[in-house]
Formats: structure tokens, C-alpha cells, sequence
């Protein structure tokens, strides 16, 4: 098959490189082209763990290119896959389709022949029509079908996803469009991997329901981890025996500071406000957006209550500031909320981050960022734990503690235990929900 992939962002980069993996022929568009300058280069500008070693490789192939001249890229595709950006629009918590709807123009002037046209992009419910539509009207004799195929894809295990994805979900009008979708993930048809074909408005809402499903999963041990420390439990292990329960499930029922990231913040807020527009309000996910900003304030209090009250002139290691590990993304991370409020508290704040500084450092300008967590440490007045790096693991906690003016940590990942902290020489150590 020949594929057309609009946009290599996260989404377009990893879907245009597996595909290519799949055996496709695939060509990456992209508008910017000190991006296609880079990854003809053979160096992406995303971290993903593997994902530059396979681009290497298709490319090497012959399989996989990368251009900037959407016309030539979509001649003769079977497939054009749009996989740009859709992020809050803001004033009023919608996806912004600004480049969804211009890739659908842009593309419906190329085609030359049948192909279909697939929005892999997060999009509410009825962008597909209105792609469809856009299509339609801007090359009337265009042959084309349109489809549904959302993401599923974790940052730091997305190449694992794609490859073996818990399903495929492709929401089409036709059975031709089907056709098609069918022989793009045949390989993983062949390997028994779910492939699930519903509707387009099914595709569609299975994404953003899952998303908020899974944020609300994050937020409700959130909340019961409050609950723990008021009456002296131990979230990890109220975890663990819920998420032994087959109905449950152990997956995201990990305390921390909230979620963030590209998908969660942007997709509850289209969701709640889809809710709201056709009155069918979802409360539990306008609930759990509030819960979510309401507990990284939290963390902000409990470094606060840990060093006595203020910040004011004290020097606090922050140990990841990325949103979760093995990616560099910071989009709605927890500490772009945590650390300024440092800042802003009078607190000199020394950073490391194993992928973050290419990204944080502009968008956390008062900061001092540091190689390893112990030259951060370096007679400080605490540190925090916001990111749980494998780098931050299995750190030496007594060496930790004898670099500091004082011992203290806020251990907002819970990698360690309150013990472990303080037979290392830790006066005063704060958890989540412990």
C-alpha cells in the first residue's frame, strides 16, 4: 500500500514509521522544514525510546520519506492518514480543527484517484463528516472515503503499541474503505490482534471515552490517596488490593501529582464541553478535570508544609519535570504548575531531567538545570521527586541526604519508602497518600 501521512508529530512519526515497518510504501509531510531537514538526516525530533533506530532502517529500505510537498505526497496514495495537531482551543475547551479541516482542503486539491482519507488525529464526533464535507466541496469530483482510525499510542512505549496494540479501531462508511484499512493492518490482522470496525461516530467517541475513562481511573486514587493520609493508610496498598479485583484492573491507580500530558488535558476538556454543547452533560469528567488541577495544588502545599511553611530563599532539587518518563513531552505537565509556584514562592530551583531540557528549557526560565540529581541536591533544602525516571530509582538516598543543607524529600511518586528515607538520613520525607 501507499500511504500519505499529513503531519510528523508525535502521532504522524510513530504511525508513518510502523506503518513503513508493515511494509507500506510511506511518505511523511510536514509544513516545516527544518523538521523534514532533521529527520532526512535520520534524527527525530521527538524522544521515543527506538523510534530513531526504525526510522533508520525504513528509510534505509526505501520505504519510508519524508517531504514537505503534500501534492506529490498524496498522488497515487490508498491512503492519507491526517495526523496534525488538535489541541485546546481556547476561551472555551474545544479541539481546535484549525489544521484538521485545512489538511482535508489541501488534500482534497492533490487526489488524483480513489483513496481514503483517515483522520488519525483525536477529533470530536462528527469531524469525519465534516472532512467528508470540506472534501467534497473543495473537488466535487474527488473519489475518495473517509475513516476513523484514533491512537492508542503511550509516550515512552508507543512503537510496542503499535505493534501490538491491545485493538485497532477503524470507524468507516463503506465497505470498500474497509477494504482498504483491512490490507493496511493485515499485519497485525495475521497475528490476531483485535481489530474492531464500528461506525465513524462509534470510532471517534471510543477514543475520547477511553481517554477520560483512564484519567478518571488517575483521579479517583488521587483522591482516595487524600482520604489514606487523613485516616493513615497506604495508597500503594489500597492500590494493589483494588486493582487485584479482574474488574478493576492495576493500571493507572498510581497516586502522584495529577495527570498531564498531549492527550488527557485536551481530551476530557473536548469531551466535557461536547457533553455540555448537546446536552448530555458528562459530570463525572467535568469532576475529574477540577479534582486533577485541584491535586497538583496540593503538591504545591505539601512542599510548603515540608520545608515549614515558605520557599522563600530555600534551594529545592526537583528531580523530572517531563510528564510521565521516557518521553520529553511537558505539554500540561504537573510541574509547569509546581515549579513556578517555587519560583514565585522566592525558591532557587535546580532541575534534572533525562530528555526534559530541551523543552523545559524556555518554558521554565527561572531555573537552574543541572546534569545529576546529586550536584542538584548539593546543600538544598529538600527535594522533590515530580518525575519517575528509572535514573531516579535506585538512587544512593544516603549520599542524597549527606549533600544537602537539609534532609528533606517530597516523594510525590512514591518510589521510595518512608523507612528506606529515613534510615538513609532523611529528617522529614512527604508521600502521596501515605
Amino acid at each position: 500500500m501507499k500511504i500519505a501521512m499529513i503531519g510528523t508529530g508525535y502521532v504522524g512519526l510513530v504511525s508513518g514509521v510502523c506503518f513503513s515497518d508493515f511494509g507500506h510504501e510511506v511518505v511523511c509531510v510536514d509544513k516545516d522544514p527544518r523538521k523534514i531537514t532533521m529527520l532526512e538526516r535520520g534524527e527525530v525530533p521527538i524522544y521515543e525510546p527506538g523510534l530513531e533506530t526504525l526510522m533508520g532502517k525504513n528509510v534505509e529500505a526505501g520505504r519510508l520519506t519524508f517531504t514537505g510537498d503534500l501534492k506529490a505526497a498524496v498522488d497515487g496514495a490508498d491512503a492519507v492518514f491526517i495526523a496534525v495537531g488538535t489541541p485546546t482551543r481556547r476561551g472555551d475547551g474545544h479541539a481546535d480543527l484549525t489544521y484538521v479541516y485545512a489538511a482535508a482542503e489541501e488534500i482534497a486539491q492533490a487526489l488524483t484517484g480513489y483513496a481514503v482519507v483517515v483522520t488519525k488525529s483525536t477529533v470530536p464526533v462528527g469531524t469525519n463528516l465534516r472532512v467528508r464535507d470540506i472534501i467534497r466541496e473543495t473537488n466535487p469530483q474527488a473519489e475518495f472515503d473517509v475513516a476513523s482510525n484514533p491512537e492508542f499510542l503511550r509516550e515512552g512505549a508507543a512503537i510496542d503499541d503499535f505493534m501490538r496494540p491491545d485493538r485497532v479501531v477503524v470507524g468507516v462508511e463503506s465497505e470498500r474503505a474497509a477494504g482498504v484499512m483491512a490490507d493496511i493492518y493485515r499485519p497485525l490482522f495475521l497475528r490476531d490482534f483485535p481489530i474492531v470496525t464500528t461506525d465513524i461516530a462509534s470510532a471517534e467517541m471510543i477514543k475520547y471515552a477511553a481517554n477520560a475513562f483512564l484519567a478518571t481511573k488517575i483521579t479517583f486514587i488521587n483522591e482516595v490517596a487524600l482520604l489514606c493520609e487523613k485516616v493513615g493508610a497506604d495508597v500503594k496498598q489500597v492500590s494493589k488490593g483494588i486493582g487485584l479485583d479482574g474488574r478493576i484492573g492495576n493500571k493507572f491507580l498510581h497516586a502522584g501529582p495529577g495527570y498531564g500530558g498531549s492527550c488527557f488535558p485536551k481530551d476530557t476538556s473536548a469531551f466535557a464541553r461536547t457533553g455540555q454543547e448537546l446536552g448530555a452533560p458528562l459530570r463525572i469528567v467535568e469532576t475529574v478535570m477540577a479534582v486533577n488541577d485541584a491535586v497538583k495544588r496540593r503538591m504545591i502545599d505539601k512542599i510548603l508544609d515540608l520545608c515549614d511553611g515558605s520557599v522563600n530563599g530555600k534551594t529545592i532539587a526537583v528531580l523530572g519535570v517531563t510528564f510521565k518518563p521516557n518521553t520529553d513531552d511537558m505539554r500540561d505537565a504537573p510541574s509547569l504548575t509546581i515549579v513556578p509556584a517555587l519560583v514565585g514562592g522566592g525558591a532557587k530551583v535546580r532541575v534534572v531531567d533525562p530528555q526534559g531540557r530541551r523543552e523545559g528549557e524556555h518554558l521554565l526560565p527561572s531555573v537552574t538545570w543541572e546534569d545529576d540529581p546529586y550536584t542538584a541536591a548539593a546543600d538544598a533544602d529538600a527535594v522533590v521527586m515530580l518525575t519517575e525516571w528509572n535514573e531516579f530509582r535506585a538512587l544512593d538516598l544516603g549520599r542524597l541526604a549527606k549533600a544537602m543543607a537539609k534532609p528533606r524529600m517530597a516523594d510525590l511518586r512514591n518510589v521510595y519508602s518512608p523507612r528506606d528515607a529515613e534510615a538513609a538520613g532523611f529528617t522529614a520525607y512527604a508521600a502521596v497518600g501515605r
